[in-house]
């Protein structure tokens, strides 16, 4: 047999075989109904789909990691082990050694109150029984595998002192201690710039290679789906409904999920705007810095401060939408926290419809807030779980309209819900009762209801899945028209700045590198900074 005929031998051998396989949750519906995969050696098979569709539940119960209340039947089968109903202590020494996973938020994955090095070395303990100076040597080998500057700082550092795409890399190095046949990867970029998703995505190809690894691929990003699966699973409300080669499930779906999951890509552009608009916000010379941490205990002798954002100036008219880019740490939220006076170590002039906010005491900026209001990132960190949506939504009116009748705050929320695309009904829930788009929405509504002239919309989107986005871009867009809204619109998704956005602002360290209409800066970016993130994002 020739090497080529024994490689295409070995990719054609079921590694892992999930035969059938149905969960539930107590009394609930299934969340798993009967689904059926093969993983190859050496093959990366992408598992996409809506939330809620199925995909985490899959990995975690082919691990045993499903609470105590999932009833599990059906059959997972590590090579010729039965994995479903396995002994908890069989189970511990599979799990990192034969199987690894890579959870989708390193920071909430990693221990805070452990040094790297230490979390690295319980696995290699655990599993190889490595300690002392062997653990060690074995820790800063892993750290340089996964391509991270200075090792020994690395493994000496907290997760905090670490960067999203380091603390990625870091858990990586976690997963890959013992050599695991199967690495399940579930949602592993979605916080990542597209810079550091694609660095990420291509440090994983380059280790399977090395090790031989199988890699089941949880994400809802097709663009990375399409650049580095060998074949794609779709999964919809619990069931797989089409598994292809990856060329050939985006050339030719079979499945009317699948065709509607690949037409829900970012599309269109921004609605136009009157040339004749007035102008709305003004900044000039704006500058951000933070004090650094003392170095020596002799008081004059102060480190230089840290410039997060510097000298930045911009126009932004009615009904305008100005994207702003960069990776992360470039300066994005803190450029947005100023321009909305929530930083007091800023500096430079803010105008907003012609008055200079920037020396306005507190006091006399409440009438300015109003006008002002911000969305967050994650909806669900962002609405208070204590609170149902009519109450979230109407906190503000309380503070900026206390005489409004309760008849009339209770007018006012159904009327904004009915905007954003919600139910009037649904005003007495809580957000945990909710989807990511639809706490989203809510979000939105919170901000719509004191009727701003200007909404900064801190990375909305990036929490949700394709569809989901989509419909959250023609809600603003619809917005936008009716209301003549001003968007700051911060992501590091260029396809969704490019569906919503009339300018892009680009940042790195603090600095604009680059400014220009969305489609010249598309069609004809200038600095090579900004040719990076175009060519990441393809």
């Amino acid at each position: 047999m020739t090497n080529q005929s024994l490689n295409n031998h070995q990719l054609k051998q079921p590694l892992l075989t999930i035969q059938n396989l149905r969960v539930s949750f107590g009394d609930n519906a299934p969340a798993l109904k009967d689904v059926s995969l093969t993983l190859n050696a050496g093959e990366t098979l992408a598992l996409v789909g809506e939330s809620g569709s199925g995909k985490s539940v899959t990995a975690l119960a082919t691990l045993g990691l499903l609470p105590a209340n999932a009833k599990v039947t059906g059959g997972v089968l590590l090579k010729d082990q039965q994995l479903v109903g396995m002994d908890d202590k069989k189970l511990r020494y599979l799990r990192g050694k034969r199987i690894a996973m890579i959870f989708q938020e390193p920071m909430t994955s990693l221990n805070p109150l452990h040094r790297v090095a230490k979390q690295i070395n319980e696995t290699l303990r655990l599993h190889q029984g490595l300690t002392g100076q062997a653990a060690q040597q074995r820790c800063l080998e892993l750290l340089a595998a996964v391509q991270l500057p200075n090792p020994t700082a690395i493994a000496q550092a907290w997760p905090h002192q670490l960067s999203g795409g380091q603390r990625q890399r870091v858990m990586i190095a976690i997963a890959l201690a013992n050599n695991p046949d199967i690495l399940l990867a579930d949602e592993p970029t979605t916080a990542l710039d597209v810079t550091v998703q694609q660095e990420v995505l291509h440090l994983l190809k380059d280790l399977q290679q090395q090790f031989g690894m199988a890699i089941l691929l949880i994400t809802h990003d097709l663009n990375l789906v399409r650049k580095y699966s060998d074949r794609v699973a779709v999964m919809h409300q619990g069931l797989v409904v089409e598994t292809q080669a990856t060329a050939e499930l985006f050339a030719n779906p079979q499945a009317d999920y699948t065709k509607q999951l690949l037409g829900s890509e970012p599309s269109g552009q921004a609605p136009a705007i009157d040339p004749n608009s007035p102008t709305l916000l003004e900044v000039n010379n704006l500058r951000v810095e933070f004090a650094r941490p003392a170095t020596s205990i002799l008081p004059w002798k102060k480190p230089t401060p840290f410039v997060a954002v510097e000298n930045q100036s911009l126009i932004l008219k009615q009904g305008e939408t100005l994207g702003i880019v960069g990776e992360s740490g470039s300066g994005k939220t803190t450029l947005a926290l100023a321009l909305l006076r929530l930083l007091p170590n800023a500096g430079g002039v803010i105008k907003m419809e012609g008055t200079e906010l920037q020396s306005l005491p507190q006091k006399q900026l409440l009438p300015w807030r109003r006008k002002m209001q911000l969305v967050f990132q994650d909806p669900y960190g962002s609405l208070s779980p204590r609170m149902s949506v009519a109450e979230i939504i109407a906190e503000g009116l309380k503070l900026h309209q206390p005489k409004l009748s309760k008849q009339a705050v209770e007018d006012k929320v159904c009327e904004v819900l009915t905007e954003v695309g919600l139910e009037t009904s649904t005003r007495h829930r809580y957000p945990h009762e909710f989807s990511g788009g639809q706490r989203q929405r809510i979000a939105i509504a919170r901000a719509l209801i004191l009727k701003p002239r200007l909404l900064v919309l801190d990375e909305p989107t990036s929490a949700l899945d394709r569809s989901v986005q989509a419909q959250v871009i023609e809600l603003l867009r619809e917005l936008q028209l009716k209301h003549q809204l001003t968007y700051l619109f911060i992501s590091h998704d260029l396809q969704v700045i490019k569906a919503l956005s009339h300018r892009i602002l680009v940042l790195k360290d603090g600095q604009q590198i680059e400014t220009a209409t969305t489609e010249q800066l598309f069609k004809h970016p200038v600095s090579e900074y900004t040719q990076l993130l175009l060519k990441a994002a393809e």
